[in-house]
Protein backbone atom coordinates (compact mmCIF):
# COMPACT_ATOMS: atom_id res chain seq x y z
CA UNK A 1 0.00 0.00 0.00
CA UNK A 2 1.46 3.22 -0.63
CA UNK A 3 0.67 6.58 1.90
CA UNK A 4 0.88 9.84 0.40
CA UNK A 5 0.67 12.38 2.60
CA UNK A 6 -1.16 15.48 1.03
CA UNK A 7 -0.51 17.77 3.83
CA UNK A 8 0.93 18.03 7.67
CA UNK A 9 -2.82 19.60 7.95
CA UNK A 10 -3.52 17.23 11.18
CA UNK A 11 -0.05 17.88 13.06
CA UNK A 12 -0.11 21.63 12.17
CA UNK A 13 -3.40 22.18 13.57
CA UNK A 14 -2.52 20.13 16.64
CA UNK A 15 0.76 21.80 16.84
CA UNK A 16 -0.68 25.85 16.71
CA UNK A 17 -4.10 24.56 18.92
CA UNK A 18 -1.10 23.32 21.42
CA UNK A 19 1.07 26.42 21.02
CA UNK A 20 -1.77 28.06 23.13
CA UNK A 21 -2.28 25.64 25.35
CA UNK A 22 1.33 25.01 25.92
CA UNK A 23 2.40 28.64 26.34
CA UNK A 24 2.54 28.62 29.78
CA UNK A 25 3.90 25.48 30.14
CA UNK A 26 6.87 26.09 27.26
CA UNK A 27 7.56 28.92 29.22
CA UNK A 28 8.15 27.27 32.75
CA UNK A 29 10.07 24.35 30.82
CA UNK A 30 12.37 27.02 29.52
CA UNK A 31 12.52 28.51 32.72
CA UNK A 32 13.46 25.25 34.70
CA UNK A 33 14.36 22.78 31.92
CA UNK A 34 17.41 22.64 29.93
CA UNK A 35 20.72 24.37 31.44
CA UNK A 36 22.50 26.82 29.24
CA UNK A 37 19.54 28.41 27.21
CA UNK A 38 19.64 31.13 25.13
CA UNK A 39 18.36 34.17 26.54
CA UNK A 40 16.31 34.87 22.97
CA UNK A 41 15.20 31.39 21.22
CA UNK A 42 15.11 33.60 17.75
CA UNK A 43 18.36 35.40 17.65
CA UNK A 44 19.67 34.91 14.68
CA UNK A 45 23.77 34.52 15.88
CA UNK A 46 25.92 31.69 14.65
CA UNK A 47 27.34 29.62 17.42
CA UNK A 48 30.79 30.03 18.61
CA UNK A 49 33.42 27.67 16.95
CA UNK A 50 32.76 24.12 18.46
CA UNK A 51 29.90 25.04 19.93
CA UNK A 52 26.70 23.07 19.12
CA UNK A 53 22.87 24.99 19.74
CA UNK A 54 20.37 22.58 19.85
CA UNK A 55 16.77 24.20 18.82
CA UNK A 56 13.04 22.91 19.31
CA UNK A 57 9.92 23.95 18.59
CA UNK A 58 7.44 25.44 20.84
CA UNK A 59 5.80 22.10 21.82
CA UNK A 60 6.88 19.77 25.32
CA UNK A 61 7.81 16.65 23.12
CA UNK A 62 10.06 19.20 21.25
CA UNK A 63 11.45 20.79 23.82
CA UNK A 64 12.17 17.05 25.45
CA UNK A 65 13.44 15.67 22.64
CA UNK A 66 16.06 18.61 22.52
CA UNK A 67 16.75 18.18 25.57
CA UNK A 68 17.63 14.87 24.97
CA UNK A 69 19.61 15.71 22.20
CA UNK A 70 21.63 17.92 23.92
CA UNK A 71 22.60 15.76 26.77
CA UNK A 72 23.72 12.95 24.65
CA UNK A 73 26.24 15.42 23.04
CA UNK A 74 27.42 16.78 25.75
CA UNK A 75 28.02 13.50 27.44
CA UNK A 76 30.56 12.91 24.65
CA UNK A 77 32.33 16.44 26.54
CA UNK A 78 30.96 18.23 23.00
CA UNK A 79 29.96 22.02 24.16
CA UNK A 80 26.10 22.46 23.81
CA UNK A 81 23.53 25.93 23.88
CA UNK A 82 19.84 25.51 23.52
CA UNK A 83 17.65 27.63 21.97
CA UNK A 84 14.18 26.39 22.47
CA UNK A 85 10.31 27.00 22.49
CA UNK A 86 11.45 28.32 18.62
CA UNK A 87 7.68 28.15 16.94
CA UNK A 88 6.70 26.92 13.65
CA UNK A 89 8.74 24.77 10.84
CA UNK A 90 8.74 27.71 8.72
CA UNK A 91 11.39 29.75 11.36
CA UNK A 92 13.34 26.46 12.59
CA UNK A 93 13.90 25.91 9.21
CA UNK A 94 15.66 29.40 8.16
CA UNK A 95 17.34 29.04 11.44
CA UNK A 96 18.84 25.57 10.41
CA UNK A 97 19.70 27.26 6.85
CA UNK A 98 21.98 30.18 8.51
CA UNK A 99 23.79 28.03 10.72
CA UNK A 100 21.85 29.77 14.14
CA UNK A 101 21.11 26.33 15.61
CA UNK A 102 23.00 23.19 14.28
CA UNK A 103 20.47 20.48 15.33
CA UNK A 104 16.68 20.22 15.84
CA UNK A 105 14.02 17.40 16.64
CA UNK A 106 12.03 16.63 13.28
CA UNK A 107 9.60 14.52 11.96
CA UNK A 108 10.48 12.90 9.25
CA UNK A 109 7.11 12.77 6.88
CA UNK A 110 5.67 15.95 8.53
CA UNK A 111 9.20 17.38 7.37
CA UNK A 112 8.78 15.72 3.68
CA UNK A 113 5.03 16.92 3.30
CA UNK A 114 6.76 20.48 4.23
CA UNK A 115 9.65 20.45 1.68
CA UNK A 116 7.32 18.39 -0.95
CA UNK A 117 3.44 17.89 0.02
CA UNK A 118 2.81 16.00 -3.10
CA UNK A 119 5.33 12.97 -2.31
CA UNK A 120 4.87 9.54 -1.10
CA UNK A 121 5.20 7.98 1.50
CA UNK A 122 6.04 4.55 1.34
CA UNK A 123 8.50 3.40 4.10
CA UNK A 124 10.60 5.41 6.35
CA UNK A 125 13.95 4.56 4.43
CA UNK A 126 11.95 6.29 1.49
CA UNK A 127 10.49 9.18 3.08
CA UNK A 128 14.18 9.68 4.35
CA UNK A 129 15.79 9.97 0.74
CA UNK A 130 13.07 12.14 -0.55
CA UNK A 131 13.65 14.51 2.69
CA UNK A 132 17.63 14.33 1.38
CA UNK A 133 16.95 15.57 -2.28
CA UNK A 134 14.79 17.99 -0.94
CA UNK A 135 16.59 19.73 1.96
CA UNK A 136 18.91 22.79 1.68
CA UNK A 137 22.79 21.68 0.73
CA UNK A 138 23.51 23.02 4.20
CA UNK A 139 21.23 20.51 5.90
CA UNK A 140 21.10 16.78 6.48
CA UNK A 141 18.95 14.19 8.69
CA UNK A 142 20.25 11.43 10.53
CA UNK A 143 18.84 7.90 11.04
CA UNK A 144 15.50 8.02 12.21
CA UNK A 145 14.01 6.34 15.77
CA UNK A 146 11.18 3.72 15.91
CA UNK A 147 9.36 6.48 17.63
CA UNK A 148 6.35 8.34 15.49
CA UNK A 149 4.29 11.07 16.39
CA UNK A 150 1.53 10.37 14.53
CA UNK A 151 -2.53 10.71 14.50
CA UNK A 152 -3.87 7.24 15.02
CA UNK A 153 -7.18 5.56 15.42
CA UNK A 154 -7.40 5.06 19.34
CA UNK A 155 -10.30 2.99 21.70
CA UNK A 156 -10.76 3.74 24.96
CA UNK A 157 -10.69 1.29 27.48
CA UNK A 158 -14.50 0.29 27.58
CA UNK A 159 -14.53 -0.14 24.13
CA UNK A 160 -11.27 -2.09 24.25
CA UNK A 161 -12.32 -4.56 27.19
CA UNK A 162 -15.59 -5.04 25.41
CA UNK A 163 -14.55 -6.36 22.12
CA UNK A 164 -11.67 -8.20 23.48
CA UNK A 165 -8.67 -5.56 21.29
CA UNK A 166 -4.90 -4.51 22.88
CA UNK A 167 -2.16 -2.81 21.66
CA UNK A 168 -1.61 -5.98 19.32
CA UNK A 169 -4.50 -5.17 17.47
CA UNK A 170 -4.79 -3.67 13.77
CA UNK A 171 -7.35 -1.41 12.50
CA UNK A 172 -8.66 -4.36 10.13
CA UNK A 173 -9.85 -5.81 13.73
CA UNK A 174 -12.57 -3.06 13.76
CA UNK A 175 -14.06 -3.87 10.69
CA UNK A 176 -16.92 -6.09 11.93
CA UNK A 177 -18.04 -3.66 15.47
CA UNK A 178 -16.87 0.16 13.36
CA UNK A 179 -20.72 -0.04 12.52
CA UNK A 180 -21.27 0.15 16.59
CA UNK A 181 -18.83 2.93 17.03
CA UNK A 182 -19.10 6.26 17.07
CA UNK A 183 -15.56 7.84 15.79
CA UNK A 184 -14.83 11.47 16.61
CA UNK A 185 -12.22 13.81 15.13
CA UNK A 186 -11.34 16.96 13.48
CA UNK A 187 -13.64 18.13 11.01
CA UNK A 188 -11.14 17.74 8.18
CA UNK A 189 -10.96 13.70 9.59
CA UNK A 190 -14.12 12.86 7.89
CA UNK A 191 -13.28 14.08 4.61
CA UNK A 192 -9.62 13.02 4.11
CA UNK A 193 -7.99 10.06 3.15
CA UNK A 194 -6.05 10.11 6.10
CA UNK A 195 -9.06 10.09 7.95
CA UNK A 196 -12.90 8.58 7.27
CA UNK A 197 -12.02 7.61 3.38
CA UNK A 198 -9.06 5.92 3.67
CA UNK A 199 -10.35 4.03 6.82
CA UNK A 200 -12.86 2.90 4.42
CA UNK A 201 -10.88 2.16 1.79
CA UNK A 202 -7.97 0.28 3.12
CA UNK A 203 -9.32 -1.59 6.07
CA UNK A 204 -13.40 -1.90 5.10
CA UNK A 205 -14.36 0.40 8.42
CA UNK A 206 -17.73 2.20 8.38
CA UNK A 207 -18.27 3.87 11.45
CA UNK A 208 -22.26 4.13 12.92
CA UNK A 209 -21.17 8.09 12.64
CA UNK A 210 -19.16 10.62 13.20
CA UNK A 211 -18.12 13.38 15.94
CA UNK A 212 -16.33 16.60 14.79
CA UNK A 213 -14.32 17.54 17.58
CA UNK A 214 -10.61 18.71 17.05
CA UNK A 215 -7.51 17.89 16.18
CA UNK A 216 -6.62 15.12 18.70
CA UNK A 217 -6.91 17.90 21.48
CA UNK A 218 -8.41 17.90 24.36
CA UNK A 219 -12.38 17.85 22.96
CA UNK A 220 -11.48 14.52 21.50
CA UNK A 221 -9.66 13.30 24.28
CA UNK A 222 -12.68 13.66 26.69
CA UNK A 223 -15.18 12.81 24.44
CA UNK A 224 -13.25 9.74 24.23
CA UNK A 225 -12.72 9.19 28.00
CA UNK A 226 -16.44 9.90 28.42
CA UNK A 227 -17.05 7.44 25.62
CA UNK A 228 -19.23 9.88 23.78
CA UNK A 229 -17.04 8.78 21.31
CA UNK A 230 -15.93 5.15 21.24
CA UNK A 231 -13.18 5.98 18.49
CA UNK A 232 -11.03 8.52 17.37
CA UNK A 233 -8.02 10.45 16.19
CA UNK A 234 -5.46 10.52 18.70
CA UNK A 235 -1.84 11.31 18.25
CA UNK A 236 0.48 7.91 19.31
CA UNK A 237 2.48 9.89 22.21
CA UNK A 238 -0.35 11.76 23.37
CA UNK A 239 -0.11 10.76 27.34
CA UNK A 240 -3.76 10.93 27.37
CA UNK A 241 -3.19 7.74 26.03
CA UNK A 242 -1.60 6.50 29.24
CA UNK A 243 -3.78 8.19 31.73
CA UNK A 244 -7.32 7.05 30.42
CA UNK A 245 -5.83 3.74 29.13
CA UNK A 246 -7.11 4.29 25.25
CA UNK A 247 -5.80 1.57 23.36
CA UNK A 248 -4.02 2.29 20.29
CA UNK A 249 -4.42 0.30 17.27
CA UNK A 250 -2.04 -0.64 14.89
CA UNK A 251 -1.86 0.51 11.36
CA UNK A 252 -0.01 -1.86 9.37
CA UNK A 253 -0.86 -0.20 5.91
CA UNK A 254 0.53 3.12 6.62
CA UNK A 255 -2.82 5.00 6.09
CA UNK A 256 -1.47 7.56 8.56
CA UNK A 257 1.89 7.75 6.68
CA UNK A 258 5.97 8.29 8.74
CA UNK A 259 6.04 10.55 11.39
CA UNK A 260 9.64 9.36 12.71
CA UNK A 261 11.58 11.23 15.72
CA UNK A 262 15.04 12.27 13.69
CA UNK A 263 17.43 14.71 13.74
CA UNK A 264 17.75 17.35 10.89
CA UNK A 265 21.40 18.88 10.94
CA UNK A 266 23.06 21.59 9.59
CA UNK A 267 26.04 20.19 8.08
CA UNK A 268 28.73 22.32 9.26
CA UNK A 269 28.35 22.29 12.78
CA UNK A 270 28.35 18.86 13.86
CA UNK A 271 31.42 16.50 14.35
CA UNK A 272 31.19 12.63 13.40
CA UNK A 273 31.50 11.86 16.88
CA UNK A 274 28.09 14.13 17.36
CA UNK A 275 26.49 12.22 14.58
CA UNK A 276 27.05 8.80 16.61
CA UNK A 277 25.74 10.21 19.62
CA UNK A 278 22.30 11.46 17.89
CA UNK A 279 22.20 8.31 16.03
CA UNK A 280 22.77 6.20 19.22
CA UNK A 281 19.62 8.01 20.71
CA UNK A 282 17.47 7.29 17.70
CA UNK A 283 18.54 3.40 17.71
CA UNK A 284 16.76 3.70 21.66
CA UNK A 285 14.12 5.59 21.07
CA UNK A 286 10.41 3.77 20.32
CA UNK A 287 6.78 5.09 20.59
CA UNK A 288 6.23 3.20 24.04
CA UNK A 289 9.38 4.65 25.13
CA UNK A 290 8.50 8.78 24.12
CA UNK A 291 4.70 8.10 25.26
CA UNK A 292 6.00 7.12 28.63
CA UNK A 293 8.36 10.34 28.47
CA UNK A 294 6.12 12.59 27.72
CA UNK A 295 4.30 11.27 30.68
CA UNK A 296 6.52 12.11 32.86
CA UNK A 297 6.76 15.88 31.79
CA UNK A 298 3.31 16.61 30.63
CA UNK A 299 1.17 14.86 33.31
CA UNK A 300 3.92 14.42 35.91
CA UNK A 301 5.12 17.85 35.74
CA UNK A 302 8.43 16.69 35.70
CA UNK A 303 11.00 18.78 34.67
CA UNK A 304 12.33 17.90 30.94
CA UNK A 305 15.85 18.06 32.37
CA UNK A 306 15.69 15.76 34.52
CA UNK A 307 13.78 13.20 32.27
CA UNK A 308 15.76 13.43 29.66
CA UNK A 309 18.90 12.84 31.68
CA UNK A 310 17.58 9.96 33.84
CA UNK A 311 16.69 8.41 30.15
CA UNK A 312 20.27 8.26 28.67
CA UNK A 313 21.50 7.17 31.96
CA UNK A 314 19.30 4.15 31.76
CA UNK A 315 20.54 3.43 28.22
CA UNK A 316 23.74 3.83 28.71
CA UNK A 317 24.08 6.90 26.71
CA UNK A 318 24.07 9.16 29.71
Amino acid sequence: MTSTVKSSWSRTRLRGTAAVALAATAALLTGCGSEDKADDPLAGEKADGGTVVVGSNNFAESILLADIYGEALKAKGIEVTYKPNIGSRETTYGLLKNGSITVLPEYNGSLLAYLDPKAEQKSTESVNAAVKAKLDPKLTLLESAPAEDKDSVSINAETAEKHGLTARSTLADLKDIAPGLVIGGSPEFQTRHQGLLGLEKEYGLKFKSFKALDAGGPLTQAALAKNTVQAADIFTTDPTITKEKFVVLQDPKNLFGFANVTPLVHKGGLTQEGVDALNAVSAKLDTKTLLDLDTQVQLENKDPLDVAKSWLKSVGLG
